[in-house]
C-alpha cells in the first residue's frame, strides 16, 4: 500500500494527535449564527490552523453526513503544473490516522499521475483533519480527545491539484459527479496576499461580491491563490442557478495583529437555489424582527444594531419594506440596486418607509402595534433590450417581474405585487410612466426598462 506522510504536520496544524483533536473540538464548538441547510460543494481557506481553521471549520460545519467521497481541487504553490494532476497513493495519513484515495475515480477522472507535485504541498493537506473531523462516520470522544471509530464505511478523498488550466476543467468535473449525492467538493483556497490590512480588506470584500453575484467576468488570479478552483465552482452555480453563500470573511492580522502584510481568508457554501430563497426559507423571522426593531429604536434615543447575524446579511442584498395599516399603504421605501450589505439595507428602510416616506406623516407609537410589515428582496435588475414599447410589453411576464423605468432624469419602479391591482401590462406600464412623471403615451429612443424578480417575506 503506498501511502503519503504528512509533511505540513507540526507547521500547518498539529502533529500532536490529542493537540490537534483539542483544537478541532474548538473549532466545532463555536456557536456562529447559521441554518440546518446541508450543502455538498464548500470554499474554505488552506492557511495554518492557527489563522484560518475557525473559518475553515464553520464551512465544513455544512457538510452533510451520507457524503461518501469528498473530491479535493487546491493550487499548486511548489510544482509547475499545466493542468490538473492526481496522485496514485492508496491514502494519506495524518495524526488522525489514514484518510483513503477513491482509486476508481482518480483514474477516471482525467488527470495525469504526478505523486511528485503532492510531496510539499499543503493546500490538499490542511484540509484532511477537518474532513476526518467532520465528515468521517466517526466521532470524539470527549473524555479522552480520541476518535472513537463507529462500524461504517469511511469517506474517501479525490485529491486535485491544478497548475494553469482553463476554470471550466473544474466546472465540467463538478458538473459531471455532481448528480451523484454521495459526492461532495471542497475548493480549497486563500484570498489576497500581502496587502497592508485595509487594502487586502477591499480586494477580498470585491472578491465576495463576485463570488456572491456569480459574476467572474474580470476575476484576476491575483485575488485568490486558488482562483481556478474558485472560478470553476462560481461558473458551476451559474450554470445551474445555484448561489454561493458567504460563511465569513477574515484575515491573517485578526490573529497575528501584524495589518501590513495581510493574507485574506473566506468560506462559502453552494446553496440549490437563489440566494433570496435561502433567506427566505431560514431566515423570514429575523428579517421581520430586524425591522420591527429598526422602527422602533425611532421612538427612542439611540441606534439598533443587531447583535448576531448569519453572514448572508454581510452580502450586499437590495430590499424594499412596506408597512400597511389597517390593510391600507402606510409607507414604502426600498433599493433598486444592491449597494450595501442588506442587513444595513433592511434596517434603513424599515427605518425610513416608518419616518421618512415623504407621502405619509411619520408613524406613530400608536400606529406601530397596528401596522403590518413585508419585506421585498430584490434580485439583481437585467436590462430589457427592446425596439418598440410593443417589444417591450412582450418581454415582461406579469406577476413575477418587477419593472424599473428610466429616461433621463425620470425614473420609477414598481415591485411585482402591483400587478395584485394592474395586472394588464399596458396599464402596468402606463401608470409606471405616470409614477415618474410621464405621460402614459410617451416614448424614446432614450427609453430604458430593467426587470428583476422579488420575494416577500410577510409578518
Amino acid at each position: 500500500m503506498k501511502i503519503k506522510q504528512p509533511n505540513v504536520a507540526g507547521m500547518f496544524y498539529p502533529e500532536d494527535k490529542e493537540e490537534l483533536i483539542s483544537m478541532l473540538m474548538d473549532f466545532a464548538s463555536r456557536e456562529e449564527k447559521s441554518s440546518p441547510y446541508f450543502s455538498r460543494l464548500i470554499i474554505v481557506p488552506h492557511a495554518g490552523i492557527v489563522y484560518s481553521g475557525a473559518l475553515a471549520a464553520q464551512g465544513y460545519k455544512y457538510f452533510g453526513k451520507n457524503i461518501k467521497n469528498i473530491f479535493i481541487f487546491a493550487p499548486s504553490h511548489y510544482s509547475r503544473i499545466f493542468g490538473c494532476v492526481v496522485p496514485d497513493y492508496d491514502a494519506f495519513e495524518t495524526p488522525l490516522g489514514m484518510i483513503y484515495i477513491n482509486r476508481k475515480i482518480t483514474s477516471s477522472i482525467g488527470c495525469e499521475v504526478n505523486n511528485e507535485a503532492f510531496e510539499k504541498e499543503h493546500s490538499i493537506e490542511i484540509q484532511l483533519p477537518f474532513i476526518q473531523y467532520f465528515c468521517r462516520k466517526e466521532q470524539i470522544c470527549a473524555e479522552n480527545s480520541e476518535l472513537c471509530t463507529k462500524e461504517e464505511p469511511q469517506v474517501q478523498i479525490i485529491p486535485v491539484l491544478y497548475g494553469c488550466t482553463d476554470y471550466n476543467v473544474l466546472k465540467d468535473t463538478i458538473a459531471r459527479y455532481y448528480d451523484n449525492p454521495e459526492n461532495a467538493f471542497v475548493i480549497s483556497t486563500d484570498l489576497s496576499h500581502f496587502y497592508p490590512e485595509r487594502e487586502s480588506s477591499r480586494i477580498d470584500n470585491y472578491t465576495a461580491q463576485m463570488i456572491e453575484t456569480n459574476n467572474i467576468a474580470n476575476f484576476d488570479a491575483e485575488q485568490a491563490c486558488g482562483a481556478v478552483g474558485v472560478c470553476g465552482a462560481v461558473s458551476f452555480a451559474k450554470e445551474k442557478n445555484f448561489s454561493l453563500i458567504r460563511v465569513g470573511l477574515t484575515n491573517s492580522a485578526k490573529m497575528t495583529g501584524d495589518s501590513s502584510r495581510v493574507v485574506g481568508y473566506g468560506s462559502w457554501f453552494l446553496y440549490e437555489g437563489g440566494k433570496n430563497d435561502y433567506i427566505k426559507e431560514y431566515f423570514s423571522d429575523f428579517v421581520i424582527d430586524v425591522c420591527r426593531k429598526s422602527i422602533l429604536s425611532g421612538f427612542h434615543l439611540g441606534d439598533f444594531t443587531p447583535a448576531e447575524y448569519a453572514c448572508v446579511f454581510e452580502e450586499a442584498g437590495a430590499a424594499f419594506v412596506t408597512l400597511e395599516l389597517d390593510g391600507n399603504l402606510r409607507g414604502c421605501i426600498g433599493s433598486i440596486i444592491a449597494h450595501r450589505s442588506l442587513i444595513k439595507d433592511i434596517m434603513e428602510n424599515a427605518h425610513s418607509a416608518a419616518f421618512r416616506d415623504p407621502r405619509f406623516n411619520p408613524l406613530t407609537r400608536g400606529e406601530f402595534d397596528r401596522v403590518k410589515i413585508s419585506v421585498s428582496l430584490l434580485s439583481q435588475p437585467e436590462r430589457i433590450l427592446f425596439e418598440s414599447e410593443e417589444d417591450l410589453l412582450t418581454k415582461i411576464t406579469p406577476f413575477e417581474d418587477g419593472l424599473i423605468i428610466r429616461d433621463g432624469n425620470y425614473q420609477a419602479v414598481y415591485l411585482p405585487v402591483v400587478w395584485e391591482q394592474l395586472p394588464d401590462k399596458q396599464d402596468f406600464l402606463n401608470s409606471l410612466k405616470q409614477k415618474a412623471g410621464l405621460t402614459p403615451d410617451y416614448f424614446s429612443k432614450e427609453f430604458q426598462a430593467f426587470k428583476f424578480k422579488s420575494l416577500s417575506i410577510k409578518q
